[in-house]
């Protein structure tokens, strides 16, 4: 029997548009929401009140070219849960990671806004990341962040020698003709095996370089893990830091320790500091828990860390809930 043209049309339509479905990406929507009440010190200026730690809401998604071979993105942006606005009183943005990406046996190439490698790969791993996965007011204050987030490009290795990845990230400053501007590289290294994890990230901005190394041990219900970093620039000269965290998990209860210390720059006197940070969290579901923890941070007369006023020291007492989705 011949279709009549119209209806012979909307077949067509139909089964290109099936195909077409099929094609198409497929999206998640993800984030957190991660909010505390909290009595903050800064310096002899108390506060107390309701506070953010790093919420954000993101979209991800890939597309199975065939081949082993797989399209992604990840659109991540940042927002204020205690007030519901964007950052800095904006509007949302994707600053916190905007990425397209091609996967495959070869390993993973990644363009875009990348969050920054060797601090994940160094500072924010495993216990180290503990009790606030290291984001808002009770995470480490020491690290020194060098790399930028954006104009970025990166080839991840695939899986090498039973349990190594590397990783290579270059920023383009996407500088005028005639800019003394030079690109920034992040090399990291991590190296899995049983109980033992190590991990690697050297970074170079113009003329700031940092390296850092990174330990994580598994034992039963405890877990340890420290890192070393040092820092060199023709401003302030070198700096040595160092952190070390333990945790101990007891059925749905986590308590965790952890100590930070950061030497004086080279070129600047009175300029180190010290940390203590104290957790417990209780999780009611893998996406949810309930937190309460406790930081200091010592200042030297020249350093600012967590509060940017020089010799100023900063303390919190958080209680707070984080729920993932």
């Amino acid at each position: 029997m011949r279709l009549p043209y119209n209806r012979m049309a909307l077949a067509i339509l139909a089964v290109t548009g099936s195909s077409m479905a099929l094609a198409q990406s497929s999206v998640e929507i993800y984030g957190r929401l991660h909010t505390s009440v909290e009595h903050q010190s800064v310096g002899d200026v108390s506060t107390t009140g309701v506070f953010n730690n790093v919420s954000r809401i993101g979209f991800r998604g890939s597309e199975d070219l065939g081949g082993g071979l797989r399209a992604g993105f990840v659109l991540e942006a940042g927002f204020n849960s205690d007030d519901g606005t964007g950052l800095g009183g904006a509007g949302i943005d994707f600053q916190r990671q905007s990425e397209v990406n091609l996967s495959g046996n070869f390993g993973m190439l990644r363009l875009g806004v990348l969050p920054p490698q060797s601090y994940i790969m160094v500072a924010d791993y495993g216990v180290l990341d503990q009790p606030n996965h290291d984001l808002g007011s009770l995470s480490d204050a020491l690290y020194h962040l060098a790399m930028p987030g954006g104009n970025k490009v990166s080839y991840r290795s695939p899986l090498l020698l039973g349990g190594l990845t590397l990783e290579a990230i270059t920023a383009f400053h996407e500088r005028a003709e005639g800019s003394n501007n030079k690109n920034s590289y992040d090399l990291i290294a991590d190296w899995e095996r049983g109980a033992w994890a190590f991990g690697a990230g050297f970074t170079k901005v113009g003329d700031r370089k940092q390296m850092g190394l990174r330990a994580h041990y598994t034992m039963n219900a405890f877990q340890l893990g420290a890192y070393y970093q040092r820092s060199d620039e023709d401003l302030r000269g070198k700096r040595n830091a160092a952190r070390v965290t333990g945790m101990y998990v007891v059925g749905v209860s986590e308590f965790v320790a952890g100590v930070g210390w950061a030497g004086h720059w080279s070129g600047v006197s009175d300029s180190g500091a010290r940390q203590l940070i104290l957790g417990y969290n209780y999780n009611l579901s893998k996406r949810t828990k309930l937190y309460a923890g406790y930081t200091k941070v010592d200042n030297q007369a020249n350093a600012g860390y967590a509060t940017r006023i020089d010799g100023a020291d900063f303390s919190t007492f958080a209680a707070g809930i984080r729920h993932n989705f």
